[in-house]
């Protein structure tokens, strides 16, 4: 229901009613989660430098809070939670530098008979500071004037610098929806603004969670929340991570300095990053067993036995290693020869390992790829070469 400003009945109201103040309610003791861990660590970074609050002191907020998450006694008036949030916030903010402030709207004795206050002028932040500024919100009396508190708001801004994120909290039942000030606030101060809304409201009220939500969508970086929500340490501080931090991107490790499985081949060349300690790698960082073999033959000659004795030694020192010998070809013929022509040469390295005990409790397999699996050009000889491999690969 919206309320008239301006009329005789208003006015009268507030003579009457006066400041609609409530006997201050106690709430339990909050317990904030520390952010600046985050902070000093570097996983989070510093986003808003200004931190403007505006906040709802008209009439409607002097009425019971039915929400929960803030059990105080005596029962909380809506002004009460709105100070409350504030003080969580206050109590969850890190150690940052910030320029913070606190302008209300309403109407009547609590605003000095104006449609807005500007109860704290924007100061350095501190929380000593922040929440004397809290303890000005006394009271709560007249209509619901947000627009002129959002026009309030931006001659505030007008000598910051740096990101500014205004906070309004209200139950969203305003006098006339302020959108036109809120476009004209993103005007103004462009990609430097977020608006946040917080809704302290009752269930009656829930038309003015989507006026909130609406206001603070408009500013794109901006969202809403409810009372409720925030209410747990764990609530609060998500939504203070979130207005005030942001967090990094992760430097990206140089693979070129990066050496993960020692075989003396950096990561950014190493096809193979998991070779065992001692094996003896090509330029690529494969396991390779360096044994040729005649022409269309697949028996292994003697001078070729040191080359494998190492990989049995090497195969023994890292018990329960699984190995996969695979036998690759380049190019030249046939697929259906070279995959056979792989296949026999595999299983020949893994037969003279086999018999050589090497185990140590794991297992060794015989696959062949044939040309399938190039690691160079087979444009070249050099790189068919290469290509004409019986290579082990450890498998995960």
């Amino acid at each position: 229901m919206k309320k008239i400003l301006i009329s005789a009945a208003a006015i009268l109201s507030a003579l009457i009613s006066g400041c609609a103040s409530q006997p201050l309610s106690t709430f339990d003791i909050f317990h904030p989660q520390d952010l600046n861990g985050l902070v000093s660590s570097g996983q989070y970074v510093q986003k808003t430098d200004n931190f403007f609050v505006l906040n709802d002191s008209s009439l409607s907020m002097a009425d019971t809070y039915l929400g929960a998450g803030y059990p105080a006694q005596p029962s909380p008036t809506k002004l009460s939670i709105e100070k409350e949030i504030l003080n969580r916030i206050n109590l969850t903010i890190p150690d940052l530098k910030l320029t913070s402030s606190i302008r209300s709207f309403g109407f009547g004795p609590c605003l000095d008979w104006g449609f807005t206050r500007l109860n704290q002028a924007p100061i350095s932040y501190s929380k000593s500071a922040f929440g004397s500024g809290i303890d000005t919100l006394t009271c709560a009396s007249g209509g619901t004037p947000m627009d002129s508190g959002i026009e309030g708001t931006s001659n505030d801004l007008s000598t910051t610098t740096g990101n500014i994120a205004v906070l309004i909290l209200s139950d969203g039942e305003v006098d006339s929806a302020p959108v036109a000030e809120v476009k004209a606030l993103k005007q103004k101060y462009g990609d430097r603004l977020c608006v946040y809304t917080v809704w302290v409201g009752n269930e009656q009220e829930k038309y003015g969670q989507t006026l909130l939500n609406q206001l603070s969508d408009m500013t794109i970086c901006g969202f809403g929340t409810t009372a409720e929500r925030i209410s747990s340490p764990d609530g609060m501080t998500k939504f203070v991570q979130s207005v005030f931090l942001k967090g990094t991107t992760p430097p990206v490790a140089d693979c070129s300095a990066l050496d993960d499985d020692a075989d003396g081949i950096n990561n950014c060349k190493d096809k193979c990053l998991n070779t065992p300690k001692g094996a003896h790698v090509n330029q690529f960082g494969c396991w390779i067993v360096d044994v040729k073999f005649d022409n269309d033959k697949s028996s292994i000659k003697p001078q070729y036995y040191r080359e494998l004795d190492n990989a049995v030694t090497v195969i023994n020192q890292n018990p329960g290693v699984n190995i996969e010998v695979q036998g690759h070809t380049s190019s030249t013929g046939t697929v259906e020869y070279n995959q056979r022509l792989s296949e026999r040469r595999a299983l020949a390295v893994k037969n003279y390992l086999s018999r050589k005990s090497a185990h140590a409790g794991g297992t060794l397999t015989a696959r062949g790829y044939g040309l399938t699996q190039p690691i160079d050009t087979n444009e070249t000889e050099e790189g068919r070469a290469n290509n004409r491999r019986v290579q082990l690969e450890v498998l995960q």
